[in-house]
């Protein structure tokens, strides 16, 4: 039997593919409305329970204590259980803690349960990725995983649109918008009846005749699209002799920092951690320190729409230039750029223009770099951890999501705006760095040309050797 990798490299571009993108897509955009919601509600919530600025810092590192939690047990459950069920789960849970959020009548309420919805979020973010990446040939998994990050400035676009219209309407106006927020809920019924099980994963995981008729049923669908038959599947050429004896070595998250892992496992750790450090803790505070500094709360969510507009350039480039110019150059331009408008947010960013200049170019060059990552860590790790490495990976970068909003929350009242922003270049300037001292190409490789599964004894030290070689490239 040919392996699923050889049967899905050779399905070209068709409309089945932006099904998929559109189906996993309106995740990403109701993740984003979630998480960027609460940006907007921070400014009523801080009035309503007369909140000190640190405690106003801890409420906004909520959803990504959850984010913390939520991405680590998804990676290992999504590995474990099917990509397919903890998409769906998780989006169940989130929506149901965000309507409780919504009925909150205290601080403390509202913390845990943005929590739990974080919870939910990040489960879902972390798992979506690497699940579209097994289904799209190599040839355009960079486009595809870019474009899927690109919903998530919609999202944020829709929370600012949404706050401008709704939260201050009323005094319960923050009440109606998370409301809204929840309304993917009805998604659940969709997903489960359209979405299918990675056939990778279930190939990976021994269960051959499952993963064959879930890419029968991808095959016939991009039939149907294209009008023609798919050719034949070409000969297998690396893994898959190995694959065929349905034996597996047993992998678990401490394989992320074995001798073949950890040089990865730290250069996707700290740049995930410096890229959401900069962009939670700049977006998340955003909307409150334009208040500190003079601006009417509807004008302050009048540039934060802008500046979130800038998103769509900036992961429209990512996924033009990932295919193109490969995933190391383009997650570096993202990163340098990102660096020079957050300095130039500390030195000039002294009116609205120059707000809005700097912060919109600071938000267009990190979804550049978030466009790439979500292409570049899938690539980094076989099928039967893929979701683990993302997982994990995720969930550390969320130790910045929390961190950051408190870190701003106690440096905005010492050393002010600039202050803010000359911590934040230096969080990016870290990242630049390690992506260019340890990061590796992997551009227009098939998922199993950086696949390592290897049966005990079967494999000669020459053989790993050369196959390191391969997807170390």
């Amino acid at each position: 039997m040919q392996s699923i990798n050889s049967r899905i490299e050779r399905i070209p571009d068709n409309g089945y593919n932006k099904k998929l993108l559109g189906q996993t897509g309106i995740g990403y955009l109701f993740d984003a409305l979630d998480g960027t919601m609460l940006s907007f509600t921070l400014p009523v919530i801080t009035a309503l329970w007369a909140l000190t600025s640190h405690q106003t810092g801890i409420l906004a590192s909520s959803l990504f204590v959850g984010y913390l939690f939520g991405t680590a047990f998804s990676g290992y459950l999504g590995d474990r259980f099917g990509r397919k069920n903890v998409i769906m789960w998780t989006l169940v849970i989130y929506c149901v803690a965000t309507m409780a959020s919504a009925l909150a009548t205290n601080w403390e309420f509202f913390f845990w349960a943005r929590v739990v919805a974080g919870f939910g979020t990040g489960g879902e973010a972390a798992i979506m990725a690497p699940y579209l990446a097994e289904l799209i040939s190599s040839k355009y998994r960079g486009r595809y995983t870019s474009l899927l990050t690109g919903f998530f400035s919609l999202g944020h676009i829709s929370a600012a649109a949404l706050s401008y219209f709704i939260i201050p309407v009323s005094d319960n106006g923050w009440r109606i918008a998370l409301f809204v927020t929840a309304l993917p809920i009805f998604m659940f019924i969709i997903w489960r009846r359209t979405l299918p099980e990675s056939p990778l994963w279930l190939e990976s995981k021994g269960r051959y005749k499952e993963a064959d008729e879930a890419m029968t049923r991808i095959e016939i669908a991009a039939e149907n699209s294209l009008k023609y038959k798919l050719p034949k599947p070409e000969k297998n050429t690396s893994v898959p002799s190995i694959i065929e004896e349905k034996k597996f070595k047993k992998d678990s998250f401490l394989t992320l920092f074995s001798k073949k892992y950890i040089k990865r496992t730290i250069m996707l750790w700290v740049v995930w951690f410096s890229l959401v450090y900069t962009n939670f803790g700049f977006l998340t505070w955003l909307p409150s320190l334009l208040v500190n500094q003079g601006y009417e709360i509807a004008s302050s969510f009048i540039f934060s729409l802008l500046i979130y507009a800038s998103q769509i350039p900036g992961y429209i480039t990512g996924a033009i230039l990932n295919d193109k110019l490969g995933r190391k150059p383009v997650l570096l331009i993202g990163m340098a750029g990102a660096t020079i408008a957050a300095l130039g947010m500390a030195n000039f960013a002294n009116s609205a223009a120059t707000i809005i200049t700097f912060g919109g170019l600071m938000s267009m060059f990190m979804s550049i770099g978030y466009s790439v990552l979500y292409t570049y860590t899938p690539e980094q790790f076989p099928t039967n951890i893929r979701a683990t490495g993302m997982g994990a990976t995720s969930a550390f970068s969320r130790v910045g999501g929390i961190l950051a909003p408190i870190v701003i929350g106690y440096i905005y009242p010492l050393y002010g705006f600039s202050g803010v922003f000359i911590m934040i270049t230096a969080i990016l300037v870290i990242g630049t760095l390690t992506v260019m001292i340890l990061g590796k190409e992997t551009k227009a490789k098939s998922l199993e040309e950086v696949e390592v599964v290897y049966k005990e004894g079967m494999v000669s030290n020459s053989q790993e050797k050369d196959h390191e070689k391969t997807i170390g490239k």
